[in-house]
């Protein structure tokens, strides 16, 4: 239970970390979704740019099985990478929008 605050903790900080990077155009807003009871997490962006509307995910997180399922990262960052310097261990972090086999070749946990 202690490992699962900690990854929600963590989570959110670095979503409000990104929301705070990003948040430099005053028509878009970046939005936190912090859903605890289910353990999803995301970052959008909301507004118009130019008379074009933008909504979108910008960055998809989920806690699922005891590990953190990177789901979608539209971030110039490497989200893992990130996480790993916070301290969640690399073997706990799914880059879940590679496929089972590609996640193979990385350092971080296949599934």
């Amino acid at each position: 239970m202690a490992e699962l605050t900690e990854y929600q903790t963590k989570i959110q900080d670095l979503l409000t970390e990104l929301a705070a990077y990003g948040s430099s155009d005053r028509e878009v807003e970046s939005q936190l979704v912090f859903d605890l009871e289910r353990n999803h997490y995301q970052l959008l962006h909301v507004g118009w740019r130019n008379k074009h509307r933008i909504y979108g995910c910008v960055v998809h997180l989920d806690i699922k099985d005891g590990k953190i399922w990177i789901q979608h990262n539209g971030t110039e960052f490497d989200i893992a990478v990130k996480l790993a310097e916070m301290g969640i261990d690399k073997q706990n972090i799914v880059n879940g929008f590679h496929s089972i086999y590609m996640r193979q070749f990385t350092e971080f946990a296949v599934g």
